[in-house]
């Protein structure tokens, strides 16, 4: 089984548990780290021949153009992370329309390819954010990868379907493929990637996504560049925060290649009928769906 991989490009700064006004406004100043934390994962993934997609912050995009045409040359699917990487919920309908409007036109402008995946920043389309996806519908957008069914702090709609299906909006169908979850102990735990890779030992995390791939549905597993410098700048923030971004970064490599070794990899619009198979309905698609 062929199972998703895809990678969020972003600065180490500009995850959300460490945002705030003032640090926005210090962006520029700080120090750039997202080219070289790249390279070293496409490094990685040349060595195996794996392709994956690379959900690219439009901010990230603007100042780093060479970057996403690189991505794009070695054969790797260019999606949308967001422009500045802003949490749905802080945005109107408005304001979101025009950052994901923006940030596909510009991928698309930088690599000459259509942009078909969306994925929030933080997964921040929850029960209350759900219109956001209508809006992607009518900006063309194909799949979005950003409903997580867990209970978490920041994010997630507990109870939500946990595999790749078709989603009705108002203004019409798009895929939905969620970040992979297990059921354990009695709940959803994340499997998809992240903070929880680098929290399980490996064996454990392992096992869990066996469990997914037994199921027949095919593993959605998400990474930053970040979380390959385990030099990068300290930033202030909570405890939790900070034990969540900075935990285990220096086995996130090692990690990650066994990981390439153990399971087959590609691009999430490879495992999305209407985009891999563009002439396919989305209602024939549905057997495909659990």
């Amino acid at each position: 089984m062929t199972h998703g991989l895809s990678f969020d490009i972003e600065e180490h700064f500009q995850v959300a548990a460490f945002d705030s006004v003032v640090r926005r406004r210090h962006w520029e100043s700080f120090e750039s780290r997202v080219e070289r934390n790249t390279q070293v994962l496409l490094e990685l993934l040349e060595e195996r021949g794996v392709k994956a997609t690379m959900f690219i912050v439009g901010w990230v995009a603007e100042r780093h153009k060479s970057l996403v045409r690189t991505l794009a040359e070695a054969g790797h699917e260019i999606a949308c992370h967001s422009y500045a990487h802003e949490l749905i919920g802080v945005q109107t309908p408005q304001q979101f329309r025009e950052d994901v409007r923006r940030t596909k036109q510009l991928l698309e402008d930088l690599t000459g390819q259509p942009v078909w995946g969306y994925r929030a920043p933080t997964f921040s389309i929850t029960k209350e954010t759900e219109w956001a996806l209508a809006i992607l519908v009518e900006e063309g957008y194909k799949y979005d990868s950003s409903i997580v069914p867990i209970v978490h702090d920041f994010y997630g709609i507990p109870g939500a379907n946990p595999y790749i299906h078709v989603h009705q909006t108002p203004s019409g169908e798009i895929w939905e493929v969620p970040p992979s979850t297990c059921r354990a102990w009695g709940l959803s735990i994340p499997v998809a990637g992240g903070g929880y890779f680098r929290l399980f030992p490996y064996s454990i995390f392992h096992r869990l996504l066996k469990r997914v791939e037994g199921s027949g549905h095919p593993l959605i597993m998400y990474f930053h560049p970040w979380e390959f410098d385990p030099d990068q700048p300290r930033m202030r923030g909570s405890a939790l925060s900070r034990f969540r971004h900075y935990h285990n970064l220096d086995k996130t490599k090692e990690r990650l290649s066994r990981l390439l070794d153990d399971f087959s990899f590609g691009p999430i619009a490879s495992l999305v009928p209407m985009v891999a198979e563009p002439s396919v309905p989305c209602t024939e698609s549905l057997s495909l769906t659990s």
